[in-house]
Parts: C-alpha cells; sequence; structure tokens
C-alpha cells in the first residue's frame, strides 16, 4: 500500500461555551483552506472549550456538523466534544467519514486536576480506525502522560492523534511526549492544541505538532491561529519499520 494521508491541523482560539461561534469559525477556516484533506483535525471540545459545566445531548448538533462538513469537504474530521448519554457524561472523540461513518472514543484519562472527573465519566476502550488504509489511533489531551495507554501492539497502527486543551504552563511536557510516543511506538503523532484564554483563565500557546516515527518535528503550528498540512508518507514508515524492527521486540501486556 502506497496510499500517503494529506491532513491538516486547525489550531485557533475557541468561544467559551458557545458553539455557534466555534462552529462558524472552524467552517470558515476549513472552506479556506486550498489543501483537500483526507482528514481535518479540530481541538479538543473544539466547540466549547474545556468546560466542566456545558454538553450537548448525544446525538449532538455539533456531532451533525462534523458529518454534515465531513460529507461536503469529502474529508474525514475528528474532534472531542462533551456528550451527555444515557445520563453520563463524557468527553467524547468523534471520528467521522465522508460517507457518515462514526467512530466514538470517550477519554479514558480523566484530569483530575482541573476537577474533569467530577463531571465526565471515564472511557475503558482503545478504538483503531482503518481510513484510506491508513491504521489510526485517536485519543484525548492528557491521555497522553500514560504511555502504556498508547502502546503500540500489533496490528500497528500507523497514525496516533492527540486532541487536546493543553495550558502554556506545560507545553514543555506536551512536546516533550509526543516525540516520544513517536519515538516508542514507530509511527507518525499528531497533537493538535488549542490557543487563547479560557473560561477559567487558563492561557494556552498551541504548538499543534505533526512528528514522523523517528521523533523529527515535520509541521510546528507555534502560537499562530492557524490551519497547518502536511502529508504523510506510508511507504516512509514501512521501511523505517522494516529496517529496525523494534516494535516486535516489545513486552507483552495486559491492560485491565
Amino acid at each position: 500500500m502506497d496510499q500517503n494521508l494529506k491532513i491538516s491541523l486547525i489550531q485557533t482560539d475557541l468561544v467559551w461555551e458557545n458553539p455557534q461561534a466555534n462552529l462558524q469559525n472552524f467552517e470558515e477556516k476549513i472552506n479556506s483552506d486550498n489543501s483537500n484533506p483526507d482528514l481535518i483535525i479540530l481541538p479538543e471540545m473544539f466547540n466549547s472549550g474545556f468546560s466542566m459545566h456545558f454538553s450537548e445531548t448525544h446525538p449532538s448538533k455539533s456531532l451533525a456538523w462534523l458529518s454534515k462538513v465531513s460529507s461536503a469537504r469529502q474529508t474525514a474530521m475528528y474532534g472531542s466534544l462533551a456528550i451527555t448519554e444515557n445520563g453520563e457524561n463524557y468527553n467524547r472523540g468523534c471520528f467521522v467519514k465522508p460517507n457518515s461513518e462514526e467512530h466514538f472514543y470517550d477519554k479514558k484519562h480523566l484530569f483530575k486536576y482541573g476537577k474533569e472527573h467530577e463531571t465526565y465519566t471515564a472511557g475503558t476502550e482503545i478504538i483503531t480506525i482503518e481510513h484510506k488504509n491508513w491504521r489510526i489511533r485517536p485519543l484525548i489531551c492528557y491521555d497522553l502522560r500514560f504511555p502504556i495507554w498508547s502502546r503500540n501492539t500489533a496490528p500497528f497502527y500507523d497514525l496516533l492523534i492527540y486532541v487536546a486543551s493543553w495550558p502554556m504552563a506545560r507545553i514543555e511536557a506536551w512536546r516533550t511526549l509526543l516525540k516520544a510516543r513517536a519515538i516508542e511506538n514507530q509511527c507518525y503523532v499528531v497533537g493538535v492544541n488549542r490557543i487563547g484564554t479560557d473560561g477559567n483563565n487558563l492561557i494556552y500557546n498551541g504548538q499543534s505538532l505533526v512528528i514522523d516515527f523517528t521523533g523529527k518535528i515535520l509541521c510546528d503550528a507555534e502560537e499562530k491561529d492557524t490551519i497547518i498540512s502536511t502529508e504523510l508518507s506510508f511507504e516512509n514508515l514501512q521501511n523505517f519499520r522494516t529496517r529496525f524492527p523494534f516494535l516486535s521486540d516489545g513486552d507483552s501486556f495486559e491492560l485491565k
């Protein structure tokens, strides 16, 4: 398989608990992007900011918007939303495809320092999505600090994604851990963060990154309000894994 994957990352400010304003901002940015990506990635809680006091009932209007844009642009979309379902709240990663296929990942590691665990229910399942013949593992923000949860075991995934609301105060950890996840899992890693100040006066300075399987940074959004786009080479990834088959030497384990 020699299919490359074209991706676009949107790094922007989020209007606190205002889906209409946020979705309008994202739609304008997406419509201005001429890169024709296979996948567009948005930050954590892209419709509201990282709020403990806002959610939409599943199936939500923001999820419907994701599907609408995905179909119109003929690209997959991934971002997370605060969702209420069956009386429980989840920080839910939503991966939608142009054919209306939907995949959901509920954030496993809730940020107790920010009291996320008091509002949201932790997920229990890892998912791997196939898109354009790529195997993709979608995760969310605080999951980044727990490497076992992202451990690349057979059948190996190719792309690891973290959507985040990662504050400026800990941005060096963000950059360092993203590189570590790429190196240890021999995969491409994408981290999409936000910028601006949220309703709790936390400051975010972006630094969304695309990193290759060697730990090399391919794209850096720095602190800009921007879209960054690039193309990931499947051939380069496979050639590197064949030359350095580190993944096959990994320890076996069982998550509990």
